[in-house]
């Protein structure tokens, strides 16, 4: 067994990386970092067996070992900040039979028509969906049954307590992942995310770059407004991540120059893992973008989402999903991933 510390000899082999199907050796700004130097981001938690955003759910990916932990952020129409990846409530609790005639005329409950007390009365349990005779179906159907034990809504703040607390008793230094949902959204409805997630994250000592933080969002313009005027207004400075997906919003990031461009405002990319290595790629001829390779020649980290052992979500490339983290990890060479299943990746480095 090859142990993390032992793995950078390992790394010394000059591997290949197959760039739209052309075999190209490595630049120096690809070299390959030791599996030690790798982070595994808990995405919800550990969410592939706990219902998601669910405190349970954060104790048991610390408990597994994950480098750090997301947090999902959104406000509640009394300007509180709860642990929540949805803008609205549907998908994951029984608002519709606990608040009747609450929805909007899409049909859907929002996070932020509705005060934290409410929130509380909420139970939340597995992802699921309506089908068309109106039952309920999971998303996932191996993962935690649905309406089983009681999970409940919890703030931003009683997680950041419950890591900071188990740092001090564990001694370790697990990192938190925030991500700004939907600013614009927020802003809209005449709610700051921005300055009330770096304000709390002050509150709890996160003050600068040394910090064990990193703060993402999907929405450039406000990942730049965070960069320029909110950081500098609390008189702090963290480290910034730009979520990424496969849209036309992005495209500027993908042209030449445009990983320097964004370099200047952030400190990594969250890519879409497709944006990586394509989805059409084969056992045999396996797609790496040059996006890892720009990004680190910009300086940026790179930690692309989202990693899944279901049925059905590890890609036809690789042949499981240890397989499909040596790909990522080291072919593509990036520097950490999201993942809902934080013990799988953390037990793959640790005997690499």
């Amino acid at each position: 067994m090859v142990t993390r510390s032992m793995s950078r000899l390992l790394q010394g082999v000059v591997l290949m990386s197959v760039i739209t199907g052309n075999v190209l050796p490595l630049a120096p700004a690809m070299a390959q970092s030791d599996a030690a130097d790798k982070v595994v981001v808990a995405h919800r938690g550990a969410s592939g067996y706990l219902p998601e955003h669910t405190l349970p759910a954060a104790a048991m990916a610390y408990a597994m070992g994950a480098d750090f932990q997301e947090q999902d952020v959104v406000m509640t129409r009394d300007d509180q900040l709860i642990v929540w990846h949805d803008l609205t409530l549907d998908r994951n609790t029984d608002v519709r039979h606990q608040f009747p005639g609450r929805a909007r005329d899409d049909g859907r409950h929002y996070v932020i028509d509705f005060t934290l007390e409410e929130l509380r009365q909420l139970r939340v349990t597995e992802g699921y969906r309506l089908n068309d005779a109106g039952a309920e179906e999971m998303i996932y159907p191996q993962r935690f049954p649905l309406w089983q034990s009681t999970f409940t809504i919890h703030t931003f703040a009683e997680q950041l307590q419950m890591i900071q607390g188990l740092n001090r008793s564990t001694g370790r230094d697990v990192g938190i992942y925030p991500e700004l949902k939907s600013p614009a959204f927020h802003h809209e409805h005449g709610k700051d995310i921005g300055m009330a997630v770096l304000s709390e994250l002050k509150r709890f000592g996160y003050t600068s770059k040394d910090s064990n933080v990193f703060v993402q969002t999907f929405e450039f313009d406000e990942l730049k407004r965070v960069k320029e005027e909110v950081l500098p207004a609390l008189d702090i400075e963290l480290k910034l991540v730009q979520l990424m997906g496969d849209d036309e919003s992005y495209a500027w990031m993908l042209a030449p120059g445009g990983m320097r461009e964004l370099a200047q405002y952030a400190d990594g990319i969250g890519p879409e893992k497709g944006m990586i290595i394509s989805y059409e790629s084969t056992p045999n001829n396996l797609q790496i973008s040059s996006l890892v390779r720009d990004a680190h020649q910009a300086g940026l980290k790179v930690h692309p989402y989202t990693f899944r052992a279901d049925d059905g979500q590890v890609p036809g490339y690789a042949d499981d999903f240890e397989h499909l983290l040596e790909i990522f990890l080291f072919e593509a060479n990036v520097d950490g991933l999201f993942t809902d299943f934080p013990d799988k990746a953390v037990d793959y480095l640790s005997e690499r």
